[in-house]
């Protein structure tokens, strides 16, 4: 490690990423550290033609603007919390593109952790096959890869959902769910990049209105759509992690009024709770973008439905802890059908 700079404070350059070193995981793709990445000799000996920088810190303009090279920076620290879904579909893309046109280099600082995460979404997606067997074809090639186990999640989750980012998966909502609540707490105001988990309010009239709502108990104003239920199993605080819940889903449709009946079977399957509606934020929560934690009141009759909390979350009866929570009280909304139920926004 280098000395510090005369300023005290602590850069980039004061450590070390190690020797060059990089290994071919398919042909043409490449995944090594950023030493490799900054050493021309290296780069023009495997006849490197793009770099995709997955890291804090982006290549020095000595790379990125050199003749005929192309670059992609996707800034991404090595913390099981890091949100690397949000850049996977991107960083496959390029990968995709990048082998279309040339030789590329993946790297991050050490060629670990992050620049192994997306090179196994790759291979995942390519072959359509598990997180688990990508890590292996890619160990295989370059021996010391390790996601971190945040990271290793997230791609059981892509998995999971196709390979693709499904806004409908009920472990995805959840997974950015909790994203957004992280950075609620340092903001203290739901940040601009999630304003999108702010769903559309369910009375708004639509072209394929959805046939199962939740309605204001007392004014009929519907307040939710089967959609938007996020489902748990009793006693058991959700976890994103928990493939569970998109079996759950599934198999509730969400629909979890009291009338709902049990078929033959069904008890080998998990069921969901339903002592309390926890629900997405929706676009007639008004305070929900802007408040830690607040009241949510009917926006006809301001009946109070519920309450909701970014980061201390709600203790269900069943005793579920679950956080973020936007939840609705099932005495004061009621389940209908929404075809003869259609209505316009008040």
């Amino acid at each position: 490690m280098s000395k510090l700079r005369d300023t005290g404070t602590l850069h980039r350059d004061d450590f070390d990423a190690g020797p060059t070193n990089l290994d071919e995981i398919e042909p043409g793709l490449w995944l090594g550290n950023l030493t490799a990445a900054t050493d021309i000799d290296t780069l023009q000996s495997h006849g490197i033609s793009h770099i995709l920088t997955v890291d804090s810190c982006s290549l020095p303009c000595a790379i990125t603007e050199r003749p005929g090279m192309v670059t992609k920076f996707l800034k991404v620290t090595d913390t099981a919390q890091e949100d690397l879904l949000s850049i996977i579909e991107s960083a496959v893309d390029f990968i995709t593109s990048s082998l279309e046109n040339g030789i590329l280099l993946v790297h991050c600082y050490f060629g670990v952790s992050r620049s192994a995460a997306v090179v196994i979404a790759y291979i995942m997606k390519k072959y359509s096959i598990s997180f688990e067997c990508a890590f292996e074809r890619v160990k295989e090639k370059r021996r010391f890869v390790g996601p971190n186990p945040g990271f290793q999640s997230q791609l059981r989750l892509y998995h999971t959902m196709g390979w693709k980012l499904d806004s409908f998966n009920p472990q995805f909502k959840l997974y950015r769910l909790h994203c957004a609540a992280f950075h609620v707490s340092k903001a203290h105001i739901l940040p601009t990049g999630f304003m999108d988990l702010v769903q559309p309010d369910p009375a708004l009239i639509r072209v394929r209105p959805e046939p199962l709502v939740y309605r204001c108990r007392k004014c009929r104003r519907i307040v939710a759509s089967a959609s938007n239920i996020l489902p748990h199993i009793p006693k058991e605080s959700p976890k994103w992690t928990d493939p569970r819940l998109t079996e759950l889903m599934q198999s509730s449709s969400g629909t979890f009024s009291a009338q709902t009946s049990e078929t033959p079977g069904d008890h080998d399957k998990p069921t969901a709770c339903r002592e309390t509606y926890f629900v997405e934020p929706l676009g007639w929560m008004a305070e929900v973008p802007h408040q830690q934690q607040g009241k949510l009141n009917c926006p006809k009759c301001a009946t109070k439905l519920g309450s909701y909390s970014w980061i201390m979350g709600c203790q269900c009866p069943c005793g579920a802890k679950v956080s973020p929570a936007f939840y609705l009280v099932p005495s004061k909304v009621e389940w209908s059908n929404f075809v003869q139920n259609v209505q316009v926004t008040v």
